[in-house]
């Protein structure tokens, strides 16, 4: 979405705001959100992996606030310029707040050949706002200044888009760059589009008709889902995985679709956590699902493989925190890679 002169990154509809100023920016289209689940339409107005990305002709000013709704009455917006990691850290609260950037001075001194393995093009200022359980939904107030949106060829080329729940919105880790979807596309070299719904990732059939609908991915991740046990049967839970997973890839049959069962979390090594075993229980439903889908463009991925050990979690043994998120991030590359490699030697 480009608006301003800026593009609005994992922004799929910008809303006004009864009796207040600012455009609330949310995740999917409206006509998507409200299809979804209470609390799935709560969660796509919380901006996990959004970014308002932009050229600058010198200095900028964005306007933002918080928007009632979050975990928090604040949240850290951290600047990027292209991969580079800023120094720009400003909190935002329910008052609008203007954050000031300029590009760096060194940045445009750079020689063009130590831009050219770069995926994001250095001069692209890319300002991500706080995901999940760092803030709350943002409101945009406005630009000062002259931009223009990033062109194509200042962009990864590729897009990966994942789907699941808070582990995948981001809940544990310090800043959106260390989530397990930003650490999986750094390392993919791609745009990542994130789609997570903490705690009610249910494989809505909305969300389905969404994610294939979409034109502008390479590959997806669908890590479904540790939110549905004890609130769905496995046989809902099969139905809904299967759905989700058949809509998807019958959509997109030259692009990798990737299920991931749920990762290893406090029902896999506490001992009175799960004693009907129901967490695996699941995590088999799925590989049945993937076993007998007909579409060869769907693949499995173990979770508990993804990320083998429970260090690097947080206290609550299932949220992972920066270590494991990297951890899980260069272990989800590693594969996705391997499934683009094979896509593009057989398109060639």
């Amino acid at each position: 979405m480009h608006y301003d002169g800026i593009q609005f990154h994992n922004v799929g509809d910008v809303r006004s705001i009864e009796g207040r100023d600012g455009e609330l920016l949310q995740r999917v289209p409206e006509a998507v959100r409200t299809e979804l689940n209470d609390g799935a339409q709560s969660r796509m107005r919380h901006p996990a992996g959004v970014e308002l990305r932009f050229v600058p002709d010198g200095p900028v000013r964005v306007t933002l606030s918080t928007v009632p709704g979050g975990s928090s009455e604040e949240g850290t917006v951290r600047v990027f310029w292209g991969p580079i990691q800023g120094s720009t850290e400003v909190v935002i609260g329910d008052e609008p707040t203007t954050i000031e950037v300029s590009t760096p001075e060194k940045l445009t001194d750079l020689e063009p050949s130590a831009r050219e393995d770069l995926a994001f093009d250095p001069r692209v200022c890319r300002i991500q706002l706080p995901g999940e359980h760092r803030g709350g939904p943002m409101a945009y107030h406005g630009l000062e200044g002259d931009v223009r949106p990033p062109r194509e060829d200042e962009l990864p080329d590729r897009r990966y888009l994942a789907y699941g729940t808070s582990i995948t919105e981001g809940e544990a880790p310090l800043g959106e760059h260390l989530t397990y979807v930003s650490q999986t596309a750094r390392r993919l070299d791609a745009d990542p589009i994130n789609l997570g719904s903490c705690g009610t990732a249910y494989c809505d059939a909305a969300m389905a008709d969404h994610i294939a609908e979409r034109d502008d991915w390479d590959v997806a991740t669908l890590s479904i889902s540790v939110n549905m046990v004890g609130t769905f049967s496995p046989e809902e839970f099969r139905d809904r995985a299967e759905r989700l997973i058949d809509r998807v890839a019958s959509a997109h049959p030259d692009e990798p679709v990737v299920a991931i069962t749920i990762f290893r979390n406090s029902r896999d090594v506490c001992r009175s956590a799960d004693p009907e075993g129901l967490c695996e229980r699941f995590r088999e439903e799925l590989r049945e699902v993937v076993a007998e889908t007909p579409h060869e463009n769907v693949s499995l991925l173990e979770g508990p493989e993804l990320l083998p050990t429970i260090g690097g979690l947080t206290t609550d043994l299932v949220h992972p925190g920066d270590d494991a998120m990297i951890t899980m991030g260069e272990n989800l590359a590693a594969e996705l890679e391997a499934l683009l490699e094979d896509r593009d030697r057989t398109q060639r």
